[in-house]
């Protein structure tokens, strides 16, 4: 049998630029999405391909931090790696030099997400499965060997992390049909911030004719009327069955939050997105009392399983937005997934990989952890650029079948599907 080392590592610093309007919020005004690609090639020409979601000229410097951070993965076996990859995260994170410029956030983060992700996805390559049928087909103990606990033992100990998945096990055949039906997605697309009244109506009515039954609209403007109003619209527009949420994408302070928040229940949100500073745990522990039953969705710059152990803990946010692309890739994703399912919190993904790999891991959490179906964000804006582009259809995203982790990009010409 190939060993399936890795012999190479390399980077892509992979540019997007959107059509007018696209991709705009209250603070990100750029057209343009990139992504910071981690290549490691193997033997038959496997190779596994990570990324990591910027905004524009920083995607460089995460690029830079993946050659540096990457130097000690060359040479090992794929699967001498990933039998107890918990460890080496752990290792990577704490490197004696590179470390000090978190410690584990920031662009050294962002270079460990995107490594990890390559190594997920050169694992299943070499075994020829799509990463969630890998997952599935880890043992309790496999599993929990590929995460790092530290600094969580005092609520997520390993023995719980087993448990969690031990007592799902005789419960698993009654959540396997996700995989026939499909996982329902939420549409971000239709209700980006500069887009006006008639972009938002035409592009909802596109993805309701779709399937579609949740969607997104962009708050936060400097003029907090036009988000009443538009806010009103969308909600007539989709009418009572739809289910909307609103994202502020961290503009306001608290006061301004309380307020906004109070006026936008009115629109019955499922949640209202990063209401104020992602760091401001106090904040958000205020707003979620302040503004109840509305609920807190964050997630999307909450950098590592510690903060998220800290703000689930407070009861500072309801819908747990971990993305695989701001955590330490897909072994942190699992990690603070474990962690939200002993505190009883639904995750709903931000999908800085535009859904691709969290199609995988989305399946992972319903069958294995039991965490519930609620919905997996969808933003196609990147959809051609990718070889085996994410199939949704009815509103919900199919159950992939090719070897690997979706990630591969048609310009990196990867293996697998």
């Amino acid at each position: 049998m190939p060993s399936f080392a890795i012999d190479k590592i390399s980077t892509c610093d992979a540019r997007f630029p959107l059509p007018a309007g696209a991709g705009t919020d209250s603070v990100h005004t750029d057209s343009e999405y990139c992504l910071a690609v981690t290549l490691l090639e193997s033997e038959a020409g496997l190779r596994g391909t990570g990324i990591a979601l910027t905004l524009g000229d920083g995607n460089r410097l995460v690029c830079e931090a993946i050659e540096l951070l990457a130097r000690p993965l060359t040479g090992m076996a794929i699967e001498d790696l990933m039998a107890n990859f918990g460890r080496m995260s752990r290792c990577l994170a704490d490197d004696p030099s590179l470390r000090w410029l978190g410690p584990h956030k920031g662009v050294i983060h962002l270079a460990l997400a995107s490594i990890t992700n390559a190594c997920f996805d050169l694992w299943a390559k070499t075994r020829g499965l799509p990463l969630w049928k890998l997952l599935l087909d880890l043992t309790p103990e496999e599993v929990v060997r590929l995460l790092d606990l530290s600094y969580l033992e005092d609520v997520l100990a390993a023995e719980d992390a087993i448990e969690l998945l031990r007592a799902q096990v005789a419960s698993r055949p009654e959540r396997e049909p996700i995989l026939q039906t499909g996982y329902p997605g939420y549409d971000t697309s239709v209700g980006w911030m500069a887009y006006d009244d008639n972009k938002v109506r035409e592009l909802t009515a596109r993805a309701m004719g779709e399937g579609f039954r949740a969607f997104k609209l962009k708050v936060g403007s400097p003029v907090p009327e036009r988000d009443l109003r538009r806010a009103a619209m969308l909600r007539q527009f989709v009418g009572d069955s739809g289910v909307l949420m609103f994202d502020a994408n961290q503009t306001w302070n608290l006061t301004l939050a309380i307020r906004m928040c109070r006026e936008l229940a009115e629109f019955r949100p499922l949640w209202i997105e990063e209401p104020t500073h992602p760091d401001d745990l106090h904040a958000h522990v205020v707003l979620a009392r302040e503004i109840a039953p509305v609920k807190i969705a964050a997630g999307e710059h909450i950098p590592n399983r510690v903060v998220f152990k800290n703000f689930l803990q407070a009861g500072a946010l309801h819908y747990v937005q971990a993305d695989c692309t701001r955590l330490a890739g897909v072994s942190e994703f699992l990690t603070v997934s474990f962690l939200a399912r002993k505190l009883g919190l639904p995750v709903t993904p931000h999908v800085g990989d535009m859904g691709q790999l969290h199609q995988h891991l989305v399946l992972f959490n319903h069958i294995a952890l039991g965490h519930e179906v609620l919905f997996l964000e969808h933003i196609p804006h990147l959809r051609d650029q990718f070889a085996f582009p994410a199939q949704v259809s009815g509103g919900h995203y199919r159950t992939p079948q090719g070897a690997g982790a979706s990630c591969d990009l048609k310009l990196t010409d990867g293996g697998g599907h």
